[in-house]
């Protein structure tokens, strides 16, 4: 259970050349909202010795961090401008799995990645195809391997998130609190969170990491336009879970009676369930993330392509989930992270989009370095400059 109490700080030792000189004040970082680059963030600086307070709405990975798939690629963003951040996180989620237990903890592990077609008004012909697993026994063609166990993996996204942020609060000192952020004021050398219902936090530096309500935020509104995708998902548990191996789908879907192709996804969790998406559009952010509903429309077509992909998928398996979150989007399509031009001490990291999971670790790891030391050195910043926007 999360606490909205600070814990115990760390041990401290004092220097042995003077045991009476006072330890240095510890840097004051806010941090606002708690998906996962807000809590990747709150990890990273408060082990850097960061005193770290954590403002979120609701609950830590209460919107797309909790609904999300959790798939991670090496090197799917190579050649663009994100290829450094995702290959930093990648490593870092490997590097945290082994320190957090993330196998057992929040279902880490390494798969495979397939690429397949499907034309739903196909029937299956001939036998199964040697290269395509067995649990997969709809009328699929073209399988190709898209990614092995050194490039793909996954994490569920919501156990991952939050366990974060227990060891953040237990060990480093995080102190967690629930409340939704009205205004950000900087001064000389300080700022200031105000909180709805009267709730005032002062910092030395505050980190917006706020999803796609950025865009609620008239302090940044202005500057960076980030708005919402909602995305689609279903949470399926098969009647047999043995059956279903540790394979994540891409498909190129081809809908029955001339519909519009779809490109959905699949992954299989070590926990049994199965995760599918697919479906999104782009709607209004509403102001309270308990508020987002799926479209029953967007949901009925999700099952019918796990049904048609797979018959463990159909009918027999109980439905767990059926959600709809919104990804954080920017209109160049880069994540924006770093301080914003004229306002000292306040940074923003936002617009990750549907890569938001992959890249939570190396974005909380560079922005602690940038807060605490002033330059990123495990990721360079400079693409995801915030200061890109207001140079337009």
């Amino acid at each position: 259970m999360l606490s909205n109490s600070p814990l115990f700080a760390p041990s401290r030792f004092t220097a042995s050349m003077n045991p009476q000189q006072p330890d240095p004040p510890k840097k004051r970082v806010l941090v606002c909202g708690g998906g996962v680059i807000g809590v990747c963030t709150a990890y990273f600086l408060s082990k850097k010795g960061a005193a770290v307070t954590l403002v979120e709405q609701s609950s830590i990975a209460c919107a797309a961090s909790g609904k999300a798939g959790g798939f991670l690629a090496l090197d799917w963003c190579d050649g663009g401008p994100v290829s450094s951040l995702a290959r930093a996180s990648f490593n870092l989620h490997r590097s945290l799995a082994q320190e957090l237990d993330g196998t057992e903890s929040y279902g880490y592990r390494a798969l495979n990645t397939l690429s397949l077609s499907v034309t739903e008004s196909e029937k299956v012909k001939g036998g199964r195809k040697s290269t395509v697993p067995e649990w997969i026994d709809g009328p699929v063609k073209s399988p190709r391997t898209i990614g092995t166990t050194e490039t793909t993996a996954q994490v569920h996204p919501q156990l991952f998130t939050r366990k974060l942020m227990e060891k953040a609060v237990a060990e480093y000192g995080v102190e967690v609190v629930t409340g939704k952020v009205k205004s950000v004021e900087t001064g000389v050398g300080n700022v200031t969170v105000l909180v709805e219902g009267g709730g005032v936090f002062d910092g030395d530096a505050v980190v917006l990491a706020l999803g796609p309500w950025m865009s609620k935020f008239e302090l940044l509104s202005s500057l960076i336009r980030v708005h919402g995708l909602k995305a689609h998902s279903l949470v399926l548990e098969p009647k047999d879970v043995d059956a279903i191996s540790a394979d994540a789908l891409f498909l190129s879907y081809l809908p029955a009676h001339g519909g519009q192709p779809m490109d959905p996804e699949i992954y299989p969790r070590p926990t049994g369930e199965v995760y599918i998406c697919g479906m999104s559009s782009q709607e209004e952010v509403p102001d309270d993330p308990e508020q987002i509903e799926p479209n029953p429309d967007s949901i009925r077509v999700l099952k019918r392509v796990a049904g048609t992909v797979s018959s463990h998928l159909g009918e027999e398996s109980r439905v767990k989930a059926e959600q709809a979150c919104f990804l954080p989007c920017t209109d160049d399509n880069i994540p924006v992270i770093g301080e914003i031009p004229g306002m000292k001490g306040c940074y923003v990291a936002t617009g990750h989009s549907c890569w938001g999971i992959l890249n939570g670790p190396g974005t909380g790891a560079a922005m602690a370095e940038l807060v605490m030391d002033g330059c990123s050195t495990i990721v360079d910043l400079t693409r995801f400059s915030p200061a890109r926007f207001v140079r337009k």
